[in-house]
């Protein structure tokens, strides 16, 4: 999963480097970490769509088409103004210029209407049983200009290696370590000094790891978008705080035991474009039955949901996206296509406030758990009111 790259002296030093990823038009980088416990190769891994080689100069084998009219000012300038009413009028066609000229394919293949650089860039954090598949949601995101990465958390999707238990952990600021050495490779590590913004994105568990890594680093962030983001335990806070003295104990004494497994797949059929949904994903890396999950996940998971509950204190904006209504995982029924399935929405939204000064609340009728998997047109609905957010709050902030 590295690549070998030249050394200082021998020439000899491994170093990650992109690779071609799973999703056509995407790369990967694997992040090596700290040995965790005792399992082996531990890694994170960062995903982002394919940046082509800058053109060297001379060189005829290496040139690309350019459009018409790209050395005269007037011209390119015409240009730019109609891809820019393309884009707006939603016309495919147009391309997004690269500095060489060659139009930049979008995630269904075809090409993005031209977009300035919004001198931000997104980091987003998958949940539990999850791994970066939604390319619509990059799409999205670079449509507003935004230079897009997604992290697969180690034990998850791209990071699981064989003999590992699929996501384990004891601590949920473990992940501190997966999401820093994402940003070194964005350049927003702790000794970088960026000129671009920082827009973190979570969903779920992911969206309570990021809320509690925004709260010890506020000064670097820009905004905080939560999707549906596991705030408190679906029972509420009385049956969280029954249970976790228990679940400590086992933590400690059997920490990768197996607690029983309530996951009956009907999430995924309400997703799955094999079942009652329209995306395709990879069945190894997020199985239609879930994973047991472990005594030690879901202590840290309490004590995560207990600091949101005794308050984070995040002072930068923040975005949060929730479905209107939700529906027991007991048995299929067609509700679930149009609610959240796995969390109780009421008792996130009540924590809501107890994450920050800022904090915009947006419920969506008809959304899903992972909101940007709903149906198209309440998929439109994320969109106008994440882009609304962005200008108003990210970009206005400038």
């Amino acid at each position: 999963m590295t690549s070998l790259s030249p050394g200082p002296d021998d020439g000899t030093t491994t170093q990650p480097a992109w690779e071609p990823d799973v999703l056509p038009g995407f790369e990967r980088r694997t992040l090596p970490l700290s040995p965790d416990e005792d399992e082996p190769e531990v890694v994170a891994t960062l995903v982002r769509r394919v940046r082509p080689e800058p053109d060297r100069a001379g060189d005829a084998g290496s040139r690309r088409s350019r459009h018409v009219g790209a050395d005269n000012p007037q011209v390119a300038r015409l240009w730019e103004e109609l891809s820019e009413l393309g884009r707006r009028l939603g016309l495919r066609g147009g391309g997004r210029a690269h500095p060489d000229g060659s139009p930049e394919p979008s995630g269904d293949g075809a090409p993005r209407a031209e977009v300035p650089d919004a001198g931000v860039d997104v980091l987003y954090v998958h949940g539990w049983l999850d791994y970066f598949f939604q390319v619509h949601l990059a799409d999205f995101w670079e449509s507003l200009g935004v230079r897009f990465h997604a992290l697969d958390l180690r034990r998850y999707g791209r990071s699981i290696r064989e003999g590992q238990t699929p996501g384990y952990i004891r601590s949920l600021a473990t992940y501190d370590e997966d999401i820093e050495a994402a940003l070194d490779v964005m350049g927003h590590g702790r000794a970088d000094e960026p000129e671009r913004k920082l827009v973190l994105m979570g969903h779920s568990t992911g969206g309570l790891t990021v809320s509690l890594w925004t709260a010890r680093n506020q000064e670097r962030v820009a905004g905080l978008v939560l999707n549906s983001p596991w705030l408190e335990f679906q029972p509420r806070e009385t049956v969280r705080k029954l249970m976790e003295p228990g679940i400590r104990v086992q933590s400690a004494l059997v920490p990768r035991s197996q607690l029983v497994n309530l996951d009956r797949g009907l999430y995924a059929r309400s997703i799955s474009a094999r079942f009652d949904g329209e995306w395709d994903y990879d069945v190894a890396w997020r199985p239609d039955a879930g994973w047991a999950p472990t005594p030690a996940w879901l202590a840290a998971i309490f004590r995560g949901q207990d600091q949101v509950a005794r308050g984070l204190g995040i002072e930068v904006p923040v975005l949060v996206l929730l479905s209107a209504r939700s529906s027991m995982p007991t048995r299929w029924s067609e509700d679930m296509r149009s609610t959240d399935s796995v969390l109780d929405v009421i008792g996130i939204a009540r924590r809501v406030p107890d994450v920050g000064s800022l904090v915009t609340l947006v419920r969506i009728d008809g959304a899903l758990h992972d909101v940007t998997l709903s149906a198209a047109p309440v998929r439109e609905q994320v969109w106008r009111q994440t882009r609304r957010w962005f200008d108003g709050y990210v970009l206005a902030g400038r």
